[in-house]
């Protein structure tokens, strides 16, 4: 079989560096191709040509349709790929992250397992929420409790502003219908903020199931950092939309959602808040290159691809040749 047509693949270390790149790009009703090493996105109004190497993540939304090929330089040039619902209020599944190196998810392991700095963590959570108020020395008690009052506070103005009776959250997975009207619109859009949260998570590379405010489920850092927005944009939105009372309540709510997320660049603040989570001023920027350690317990690591048979036991090896 001949040579493939088209661009040659790139060494990793000619790739632009991830903080050079666009973000992320939404696409949706088309076909994606390829042409050397552009991605070609076709729909009725013609064809548009878009470099690889200048794209972080793809979010493949409905009607969208990927070629082999164009998942082929995809997959050779880094772009990460997550299929989800009209833009971003469902997550479905994703292909690869957009980092060929693991430093964001092992900073996010590390700080799960460390109790001191696991608090902290939450404590710039929680930062977010309260701008104006320094919490960096409450206890996750202390924090919960200021939490519970802020969402009650939020709650009730949104009743009053809309006069919508409001008589606590009361949500079942197993029952939509259960709740009154404004619990099903909450449930429906936090659905969309949980879509949207998800997809960005594992496009950096970070593990959903790794939460700091919520533990114990596969969704939990999904849930922590949706929570982050929810007083700005799904409550407020239940609300309205559970006072217009329309015929399909949960439509309406999504796309409401779904307009108040873009409109909010809540995609973007995502990924800043994420990274603004989990690293520190310290933290360097991930190379371009791919990095392949070995672990080692007294120095954290060594060099991959050395035969250390010749070497003695705790002794430099004597060739770094693989």
């Amino acid at each position: 079989m001949g040579e493939l047509p088209g661009m040659i693949r790139p060494e990793l270390q000619a790739l632009p560096q991830v903080k050079d790149r666009m973000t992320f790009l939404y696409l949706e009703h088309c076909t994606l191709g390829r042409q050397d090493g552009a991605i070609t996105v076709t729909d009725e109004k013609g064809v548009v040509h878009i470099p690889a190497a200048a794209i972080s993540v793809l979010l493949l939304g409905p009607g969208t349709r990927v070629t082999h090929r164009a998942m082929e330089l995809m997959g050779d040039t880094g772009v990460g790929a997550v299929w989800v619902g009209e833009h971003g209020v469902r997550y479905y599944a994703h292909g690869r992250p957009l980092t060929t190196r693991a430093g964001l998810l092992l900073r996010q392991a590390e700080l799960v397992t460390n109790t001191r700095k696991h608090l902290a963590v939450v404590r710039k959570m929680y930062q977010l929420r309260f701008p104006e108020e320094d919490v960096s020395r409450l206890t996750m008690q202390q924090l919960r409790g200021r939490e519970g009052s802020r969402v009650r506070g939020v709650y009730r103005k949104a009743s009053r502003k809309t006069g919508v009776p409001w008589n606590g959250r009361l949500y079942r997975p197993d029952d939509f219908a259960a709740g009154d009207k404004v619990n099903q619109a909450l449930s429906a859009g936090h659905a969309c903020l949980y879509g949207l949260a998800h997809a960005v998570i594992v496009a950096l590379g970070c593990s959903p199931g790794l939460g700091f405010v919520h533990v114990g489920h596969e969704g939990s850092f999904v849930y922590d950092i949706a929570d982050l927005y929810k007083a700005e944009v799904t409550i407020p939105i239940a609300f309205q939309v559970a006072a217009e009372d329309p015929e399909d309540l949960p439509a309406v709510v999504r796309r409401r959602v779904r307009d108040a997320m873009v409109e909010h660049h809540i995609l973007e603040r995502m990924v800043h808040d994420i990274r603004w989570l989990l690293q520190d001023e310290e933290t360097p920027e991930e190379a371009a290159e791919e990095a392949v350690y070995l672990w080692d317990d007294r120095v954290g690591t060594v060099a991959n691809g050395v035969n250390y048979f010749e070497a003695g036991e705790g002794d430099a090896p004597s060739s770094s040749s693989p």
